[in-house]
């Protein structure tokens, strides 16, 4: 046998060994009836085509690999970000195993979430039992110190009501009257995971507000928006707003929650926004949201509240960092100090080091709307030319932001922007007007391996490497970091290219 406890081998290199690759060459000859190998190639070649980019790019009835994921993923994240919260989803098991299977494979932490284990009967009669006995389960086993409830597609389509459900498991025991439930409907089936981060921070808030009254003070909050890179760009956030010496109220703060430390004790809650905290919060004289797309219902809110509201689009890059601190030194009345513009200057020196490597690179960008905006900012910013922004869960006011932008600079007037497309269709696009870089997630691998294009991590989930969350992507260091992963990723190409003595590496080149 190929396995051995001397020499535990991967599934990868397992799977390559002489008893497997004979298996699976007899498995596909005797069983799989597929088609010939040359047919195989001719139409995988013509799905590279410009004929069939046309066919792709005008179907209306069908999605191929979406770069989103559905509402309640967000809502669980956003709940996850507070003091000792549980996320309650109403719905089946399988889709919360998704929820919790998604986050942990991406920030490699436990991620505890609970579901009302709807079945064939719920779907049918209602799923009031479930809730009744999942709020006192959760309550009895978990000990949260608050509940955050969502729905799957299960529960909607049945029209389950979710404040009816809460206030009838409350009157029938199963939590205490005043034990904090908040809600958020969150169909599958329409939106993003964008929209249940924003529904369930909404719920969150009018948990705590609606039944209170304001009192104005000079605070601010801070709600970051659904990040596959929170843990490191909401402590790079805190950092900036420590060196101006301003206090704001992070609402959502999963910076702890998924970044744990191994020292003996298990930890299913671990940091969060206080509730406390919370509830002050709607004293504050403003609300900034790090990321537009992922707090439109949210800042309405908190603007019908008589907070100032302010939104930005995931700020990365020189001027995406600037107007972020030039509006937190507005709000606090404070001055940006030194060390700040040191960073700044820093980072601008970097550029301009690196300029003759990523001047007029070309880009190809999918993802969330605010980090696909940010994204192809900080491209044009270091020179490079954006071909192709995509974002499924973007709207036609995504798509007039992103060709003003575009319009902004000379690098951006090439690109082209795709509101509401997919991965199969950004294939097409890749194999018809190929591009230097993409920049994307793990998903973006088999783009990487049937186009050639090398593929950035930059945006969640990221699966099959580790740790990239734990860097910021914000700020100016943010900056500095996403700009290394491009360089390294352009050196790498060129190594790969020039990797043989005499033939393709004619000087021995050692320095870039």
């Amino acid at each position: 046998m190929p396995q051995s406890a001397d020499k535990v081998l991967d599934h990868a290199p397992l799977f390559q060994q002489p008893e497997y690759t004979e298996m699976l060459k007899n498995k596909k000859a005797k069983f799989e009836c597929g088609h010939p190998a040359d047919m195989v190639k001719e139409i995988g070649d013509w799905t590279k085509s410009w004929e069939y980019r046309e066919k792709n790019l005008a179907r209306e009835a069908l999605t191929v690999n979406p770069a989103k994921a559905c509402q309640p993923l967000g809502a669980v994240f956003a709940g996850a970000g507070y003091e000792k919260t549980m996320s309650f989803v109403h719905g089946s098991q399988g889709c919360v195993a998704y929820y919790r299977s998604h986050l942990s494979r991406h920030f490699k932490e436990p991620s505890s979430c609970v579901s009302s284990s709807m079945t064939e009967d719920a779907a049918v009669f209602g799923g009031l039992i479930n809730m009744v006995d999942g709020l006192a389960n959760t309550k009895a086993l978990y000990d949260p110190k608050m509940i955050a409830v969502s729905t799957t597609c299960m529960a909607e389509v049945i029209g389950d009501d979710l404040n009816s459900f809460i206030q009838q498991a409350k009157e029938k025991g199963s939590v205490p009257q005043e034990f904090d439930v908040p809600f958020a409907h969150t169909p599958a089936f329409v939106g993003s995971h964008v929209d249940g981060y924003d529904n369930m921070q909404k719920g969150i808030l009018q948990n705590f507000w609606d039944k209170a009254e304001r009192t104005p003070d000079e605070g601010i909050n801070i709600i970051p928006g659904f990040d596959g890179f929170a843990v490191g760009n909401i402590r790079e956030m805190k950092r900036l707003l420590a060196e101006m010496g301003v206090e704001a109220t992070v609402l959502s703060d999963v910076s702890d929650v998924y970044d744990t430390p191994s020292d003996g004790e298990f930890r299913m809650y671990s940091g969060g926004t206080r509730l406390e905290d919370v509830a002050a919060a709607l004293n504050a004289k403003a609300t900034v949201s790090m990321q537009e797309y992922c707090t439109k219902k949210t800042l309405e809110y908190c603007a019908e509240k008589g907070q100032e509201t302010a939104a930005f689009h995931y700020p990365m890059g020189v001027q995406g960092t600037d107007e972020f601190l030039m509006k937190m030194s507005a709000l606090a009345g404070v001055e940006i100090p030194e060390s700040l513009r040191l960073e700044r200057g820093r980072l601008i020196d970097a550029l301009a080091d690196s300029q003759s490597w990523l001047h007029g690179k070309s880009y190809a960008i999918y993802g969330d709307p605010d980090f696909v905006y940010a994204m192809a900012r900080f491209v044009m910013e270091m020179g490079g030319e954006p071909k192709h922004c995509l974002a499924t869960n973007g709207n036609k006011d995504w798509a007039k932001k992103m060709a003003a932008l575009l319009a902004s600079s000379p690098f951006g007037a090439g690109c082209q922007v795709w509101a509401g497309k997919d991965l199969w269709h950004m294939r097409s696009l890749l194999a018809t007007e190929p591009v230097d870089m993409l920049i994307g997630n793990s998903y973006g691998k088999y783009l990487e391996r049937d186009t050639g294009t090398p593929l950035i991590r930059l945006m969640f989930p990221i699966f099959d490497r580790h740790h990239h969350h734990r860097y910021p992507t914000w700020g100016y260091q943010g900056a500095l970091n996403v700009m290394v992963k491009i360089l390294d990723t352009i050196f790498d190409k060129l190594d790969d290219d020039t990797i043989v003595p005499g033939e393709t590496d004619y000087s021995y080149d050692l320095t870039r």
